[in-house]
């Protein structure tokens, strides 16, 4: 009986091929996910410590088997990448070379639409990637279904348009035009005019708080809530007129470049910048962020691109060379770089830095206006001079959509019902903030050292010196008196001295002591039984 039951352990444990190669896969997976090494328990004393963290290590081993089992089953498309053999370079291959190898439904991501009369075109997508705004610096506004390539609306305002930005889905659009700013609906009808902010330069809509924000000619920076129309903030940023703003994904933060180099980051609860950094020498041209929102790319005049890790505010990568007009990130990490008629692509796949990965020149003439990333595929949108472009780029978008997040496939039931449950979750301007993951914990208490009473005395000094040296107004005959004059200066001095009332207690407080110990030493023998003890 004991030779059977072991046989029979064995046959357990031996698994079928197929299963001993997916748990092969999973454990090389599992390995992507763990966080480093763990921590090495046995040369603990502390047992409290010692269980924390042993529970903790099991809790991110549970994590880094849910996540290899999520990349097995539930995401099983992979991001595409150029790939070259001997002394092939990924950044000679051009579009014409790609259209032949690709399939029929990715081929018609490759157009080049011509419309002289209307540019530059600015370009914005929705989250899904499934629909594109084009807006034409001469009043031309289209918006595209680039599932089919299908024009669903065009509109002639007959005047300047700066800027275009979806709102939270398809259904409407801002536009910054010459004088103010207008919410169009889909079917192009004019839904609100926004007087308030001036002349608009850029839009940005921050769709976690249903904030449109905007910055103007003179640089005032507006942030207003589209759920029910007010005005949440309107900040003077000091810096004069900008064109360059792009919004941190990760926090919600706006980021602004300006002429003189730098680069400053708002949110609508506070009137000074939260930080403020000196990027370039000379005026900022173009800012992007990476998805993951802790890398920020800037471009400058003196013709650099650099990369800062926005963790600790440095620079990570200086890139010599050219001059980026716009910079976009693509869902996979890739930054792109329009300047003149050449649109340049850089890649970090080995993570030691970026380096050029693609490259597209445009027809001679041409002028770059906006570079752009669809979501969720590999593509990259052009704006231009003469229209706007689209090219594949392989390995730029996530092969992967959740459809609670971005759903290009949606229905129109399925649209009304997230556009509820995002006005549920709908965030506060108050949970803007450069590191979002305080929100929820506690602030530690911090408890004031007190002065001591010689610091005390410094302080009242300096300020009854203060008040002593100030100088008198000179006034009308009969208010200029020397008398007069004295009274207000020990006025003065008073309401200084008033400012340190801790130290006037104090000494009021020995005086009584000392009056009550004098009176005690003087009251007779037979009485001082009744004085007050200490």
């Amino acid at each position: 009986m004991e030779v059977a039951l072991e046989d029979n352990n064995l046959m357990e444990k031996v698994l079928p091929p197929d299963e001993q190669e997916i748990n092969v896969e999973l454990e090389t997976k599992e390995k992507k996910y763990l966080r480093g090494e763990g921590a090495n328990l046995e040369s603990l004393k502390d047992k409290k410590l010692k269980t924390q963290l042993a529970s903790r290590e099991k809790l991110y081993g549970k994590s880094a088997k849910a996540a290899a089992k999520i990349e097995k089953w539930l995401l099983p498309a992979s991001a595409g990448y150029l790939e070259t053999e001997g002394l092939e370079k990924t950044w000679r291959i051009k579009q014409t070379d790609i259209a032949k190898e690709v399939d029929l439904l990715s081929s018609k991501n490759q157009y080049d639409i011509v419309l002289p009369d209307f540019g530059p075109y600015k370009l914005d997508f929705t989250a899904s990637g499934r629909h594109m705004l084009a807006g034409g610096r001469k009043g031309h506004l289209a918006l595209v279904d680039m599932m089919n390539v299908n024009l669903i609306k065009e509109i002639h305002v007959r005047e300047t348009v700066r800027d275009v930005a979806f709102l939270h889905n398809d259904q409407f659009f801002a536009a910054a035009q010459k004088k103010y700013s207008y919410i169009y609906a889909r079917d192009g009808t004019e839904l609100h005019c926004l007087k308030e902010r001036g002349p608009v330069a850029r839009l940005r809509f921050l769709k976690n708080h249903f904030l449109l924000a905007s910055v103007n000619k003179i640089g005032q920076l507006h942030y207003q809530d589209v759920t029910y129309g007010d005005m949440v903030a309107s900040i003077r940023t000091g810096k004069g007129r900008t064109d360059v703003m792009e919004v941190n994904p990760y926090n919600g933060v706006v980021a602004l470049g300006h002429s003189g180099g730098t680069v400053t980051m708002w949110k609508p609860t506070s009137q000074a910048p939260l930080v403020q950094m000196q990027c370039h020498p000379g005026p900022v041209s173009a800012v992007a962020f990476h998805p993951n929102g802790h890398l920020m790319a800037t471009s400058g005049k003196e013709r650099k691109v650099k990369i800062w890790d926005l963790r600790k505010f440095e620079e990570v990568q200086t890139i010599h060379g050219f001059h980026a007009k716009t910079l976009s990130f693509s869902q996979k990490g890739l930054l792109a770089a329009g300047t003149g008629s050449f649109v340049q692509v850089l890649g970090d796949s080995s993570g030691g830095g970026y380096s050029r990965y693609m490259s597209h020149p445009m027809v001679k003439g041409y002028q770059v206006e906006k570079v752009m990333f669809r979501p969720y595929e590999d593509v990259l949108g052009i704006g231009h001079s003469m229209g706007w472009s689209s090219v594949l780029i392989p390995g730029s978008g996530e092969p992967n959509f959740d459809s609670w997040v971005a759903n290009p496939f949606e229905t129109s039931k399925q649209r009304r019902e997230k556009e509820v449950h995002l006005l549920l979750d709908k965030l506060p301007p108050e949970t803007i903030m450069l590191d979002p993951s305080k929100i929820g914990a506690m602030r530690p208490s911090r408890r004031k050292e007190k002065p001591t009473r010689g610091e005390i005395e410094a302080e009242k000094e300096v300020a009854i010196e203060a008040a002593k040296s100030v100088e008198m107004k000179k006034k009308t005959k009969g208010r200029n008196k020397p008398s007069k004059r004295t009274k207000k200066k020990k006025e003065l001095v008073e309401n200084a001295k008033k400012t340190f009332p801790e130290l006037e207690e104090k000494n009021i407080a020995g005086k009584k002591r000392r009056i009550g110990e004098d009176a005690a030493a003087e009251l007779p023998t037979s009485l001082k039984r009744f004085a007050r003890k200490n």
